[in-house]
């Protein structure tokens, strides 16, 4: 009974045992004994029995078990193994114990150097001298102290002087009376996850250019201004500013240059506003300040005030100096708008009443611009079909030579008569039609117009028709002169194109390309609104104009005395004279003025001194008179 493992040798002597006792006794005539050894030997075979199968359960189990610590161990060391995971333990007292390599390593230090040294205190750097913990050490030892399991717990801890971001597990452990016996968990380093995840969080809410914040982190905190002011019966605004001239600096020095600017007028923005303002960039050349508490009536207008002094200053750039100006539209919250789209819009319907007026000035919002953009909207809508009712009219404004004041040419000027409108200035049409680019037809048709009736007059007179930037810059434009001159049967000699310097802003070689081609056929070009715009020497010097016309602000300055102006009428005419090409002046209205034009050397002059714009009809009168009269 003592060999539980060999059932068998019991079973067999018992059995040869008993069964001779048993015979012995039934000889002996003891019967009773006989009943009594029988039932022995039963008993012993018995347990014998039960005792090597509760033997062989037990073996069993204990195989299992050692098999399942095997693969635990084996599990653990893979998992120690691992490049960023580890285990961590720690006693009833928050000391760490049973340092594994991994979590050595991850801590920069010998494991010896770790054992037994406060948890917290291993982690939480110079913190753990001042106390000033991070938020996220503090609830991980509240969460230690109130002995709570938690999962996935994202730490900011301070390893060798730097931060780092470690995501913690841990279970309490108990030990085999249901004591409880320290923590036992799990850790990894996901200092990259995080900061990546920060990088998108912040490029999703920051403009990567300027790093302001961007339109979607400017809409939220206008919300939450607009929610505060509701909340606490306060005001709150929003500005939207609008670089002046940018698009020619990005569009003459080029989009690296461009973003430079923007860069340079975000610092300036970033250290005019205070902590009451939030400056972001919308996008392009479009800034916006969220002011969060408005309640002074005059705060809007003295950072708008500031920001449009501040914009203006020269920036020095890439080796140039450029100048650039900001326009700026506000509105008050929740006064002209309690949602954010409402305060946008109509802070942007203001910008664009600032930009109507030239530039450089602050508007507040008004109902009436409402109005405004309403009455825009019909006007679009009414000069997209202006063309196909024969809305257009042409009006020809005569040029006389400066000394013989005979008609050398007209200027076409376009007239929109409309049915529902009236008669519309080009102020208000023209800068339309470009914005919707209709000028394009709108040009074309003016073209073959003016083409038309020039060949009613003598063959010395020239027509000149003005162009625009989306004119001259549409691959058809060739194409639409050539179509003109055909169909009317004009020389192309008698044709004069004018263009302005903004147009070689755009884009100089594609404009260059297109005069030189309308050049080839014989027509003439003139450079109209001269020393107004860019760069004008340098266009003189690759392209061969016909005329220079000296924009009216200089003849006017002259007549007045202005030195400047004189200095460059004078330098225009000398340098004309020199490339072989004529001056017209433009503006003259009285005698004053015609007497210094022809006294500075102008070969021709325009303005209502000689004539106004006048009818088809009318300009082809002229012509039937024996001499010039003077308009």
């Amino acid at each position: 009974m003592l060999l539980p493992a060999v059932p068998l040798g019991t079973v067999l002597f018992t059995g040869v045992a008993g069964v001779a006792g048993v015979a012995s006794f039934l000889f002996s005539g003891q019967f009773i004994l006989a009943v009594i050894s029988a039932g022995y030997c039963g008993i012993v075979a018995t347990g014998a029995i039960a005792s090597a199968r509760n033997f062989l359960i037990t073996k069993v189990a204990e195989s299992g078990m050692a098999e399942k610590s095997e693969v635990v161990s084996l599990l653990l060391r893979e998992f120690e193994e691992g490049e960023a995971d580890w285990l961590w333990q720690i006693d009833t007292s928050r000391r760490i114990r049973s340092v594994s390599p991994r979590f050595a390593f991850a801590l920069g230090l010998d494991p010896e150097d770790i054992e037994s040294k406060p948890f917290i205190q291993m982690i939480a750097g110079p913190a753990w001298e001042t106390g000033q913990f991070p938020s996220s050490l503090h609830d991980l030892a509240e969460r230690l102290k109130r002995r709570e399991s938690f999962s996935n717990l994202l730490v900011r801890v301070t390893i060798g002087g730097q931060q780092r971001w470690w995501e913690l597990s841990g279970t309490p452990k108990l030990n085999d009376s249901g004591v409880f016996d320290g923590f036992r968990g799990v850790g990894s380093d996901v200092t990259e996850q995080r900061e990546s995840s920060d990088k998108i969080a912040y490029m999703a809410r920051y403009d990567t250019l300027t790093g302001l914040p961007n339109r979607m982190m400017l809409t939220e905190a206008l919300a939450e201004a607009l929610r505060y002011a509701d909340q606490w019966r306060t005001r709150c605004a929003f500005m939207m500013i609008d670089l002046d001239r940018f698009k020619a600096v990005n569009d003459t020095l080029g989009h690296l240059v461009g973003d430079q600017l923007l860069a340079r007028v975000s610092e300036r923005l970033t250290s005019i506003v205070s902590d009451n303002e939030l400056c972001g960039r919308l996008g392009g050349d479009e800034f916006g300040i969220v002011v969060r508490d408005a309640s002074d009536a005059d705060r809007v207008s003295r950072v708008a005030e500031a920001v449009i002094q501040a914009l203006s200053q020269p920036y020095e750039v890439d080796h140039h100096t450029l100048y650039v100006g900001a326009s700026v539209g506000s509105a008050l919250g929740p006064r002209d708008g309690n949602t954010v789209e409402t305060l946008m819009r109509n802070a942007d319907l203001a910008l664009y009443r600032s930009k109507d007026e030239g530039g450089g000035q602050h508007f507040v919002y008004e109902p009436a611009l409402h109005a405004h953009a309403e009455e825009r909207r019909k006007l679009e809508f009414s000069l997209r079909r202006a063309l196909e009712k024969n809305e257009f009219i042409l009006e020809y404004q005569p040029v006389v030579d400066a000394i013989g004041e005979n008609v050398v040419s007209f200027e076409a000027l376009v007239r929109w008569r409309s049915e529902e409108h009236g008669l519309v200035s080009p102020v208000k049409f023209i800068p339309l039609a470009e914005d919707t680019r209709l000028i394009v037809p709108i040009g074309d048709w003016v073209l073959h117009e003016a083409c038309r009736e020039a060949t009613r007059w003598p063959e010395t007179v020239r027509i000149a028709v003005n162009v625009s930037g989306e004119q001259l810059l549409d691959p058809n434009f060739p194409a639409s002169v050539v179509s003109a001159l055909s169909l009317s049967g004009l020389a192309p000699s008698r044709l004069e194109i004018e263009v302005t310097e903004s147009i070689f802003v755009r884009d100089a070689s594609t404009a260059q390309a297109a005069l030189e081609r309308i050049m080839a056929l014989g027509c003439s070009v003139a450079l109209d609104d001269f020393g107004t715009g860019y760069s004008s020497l340098g266009y003189l010097r690759k392209m061969r104009f016909s005329t220079i016309k000296v924009d009216r602000s200089f003849v006017q300055g002259a007549a007045q005395g202005n030195a400047e102006s004189l200095a460059i009428i004078r330098a225009v005419v000398a340098m004309a004279d020199s490339l072989e090409m004529t001056t017209t002046a433009e503006g003259v209205e009285n005698e004053a003025e015609l007497a210094t034009v022809r006294q500075l050397g102008c070969n021709k002059i325009q303005g209502f001194y000689f004539g106004r714009p006048m009818g088809a009809i009318e300009a082809g009168q002229l012509f039937h008179t024996v001499s010039y009269a003077r308009g």
